[in-house]
C-alpha cells in the first residue's frame, strides 16, 4: 500500500502536466470569427448586467415608493384623493418606463425622468413634513427612494461604459461578423443614456 501512492501520486504529476501541454500548444487565433464572437458575447453579458442592475433599483424605488403611499394611506389626517392620485401615477410608472430599444429615443428618457421626478417632488413634502409627524418606517422608506434617486446617474454611466465597449467592439471587427452571418451580421450599435453629437 505503502508503493502505491507514491506510484498514483507520480502518475498523477505526469497526467496534469501532460494536459498543461497539450492545452498551452493550442493557439487561439483572436482575430477569428468564433474568437471575436466570443469576445462580443462577454461585452454583452457585461452591457445586460449592468442594465438589469439599473433596472432592479429603478423597481425598487418604484417598490417603496409604493409602501410609502399605503402607509401614509393609513395615517389621519392625509388627503385620500392626492394619495390616490399619486398611487395611480406610481403604477403607471413601469409601463411608461424605456427600455434598451426604446431609449434611442432620449424624449422617453425624458418623460419617464419627469413623471417620477413630479411624483416624487408631491410625495416627499408629505412623506416627511416639516413638523416631523411621519413614522420611522416611512422615514426610513423615504430616505432608501431618495439614496435610489441620487444612484440613477451612476447607473446609466456604468451602463453606458459597457455599451460604449461592446459598440465599439462591433465596429471594429464588424468584417468578422459579418463572416459568421445569422444574427451577428445583423447587429446594431447599443443606444446610449450620453447625448450623441
Amino acid at each position: 500500500m505503502k508503493k502505491i501512492l507514491p506510484l498514483a501520486f507520480l502518475i498523477a504529476l505526469a497526467s496534469l502536466e501532460a494536459c498543461k501541454t497539450d492545452r498551452s500548444s493550442k493557439t487561439v487565433d483572436l482575430a477569428s470569427p468564433a474568437a471575436a464572437k466570443a469576445q462580443l458575447d462577454v461585452l454583452r453579458d457585461s452591457v445586460d448586467v449592468r442594465w438589469t442592475q439599473m433596472i432592479a433599483s429603478d423597481d425598487a424605488k418604484i417598490s417603496a415608493t409604493r409602501q410609502v403611499l399605503r402607509e401614509l394611506a393609513n395615517q389621519p389626517g392625509v388627503d385620500r384623493a392626492q394619495l390616490q392620485q399619486l398611487t395611480r401615477a406610481n403604477d403607471r410608472l413601469k409601463n411608461v418606463r424605456y427600455n434598451q430599444q426604446t431609449m434611442a429615443n432620449s424624449a422617453q428618457i425624458d418623460a419617464y425622468d419627469a413623471a417620477q421626478d413630479s411624483l416624487l417632488h408631491v410625495l416627499y413634502p408629505i412623506a416627511q413634513p416639516t413638523s416631523g409627524q411621519s413614522s420611522e418606517l416611512v422615514r426610513n422608506l423615504t430616505e432608501g427612494i431618495q439614496s435610489s434617486d441620487s444612484e440613477v446617474v451612476g447607473y446609466r454611466l456604468r451602463y453606458d461604459q459597457a455599451a460604449k465597449q461592446f459598440n465599439n467592439y462591433l465596429q471594429v471587427h464588424q468584417e468578422q461578423f459579418s463572416k459568421l452571418g445569422g444574427k451577428y451580421s445583423k447587429l446594431q450599435p447599443l443606444p446610449l443614456f450620453e447625448l450623441q453629437q
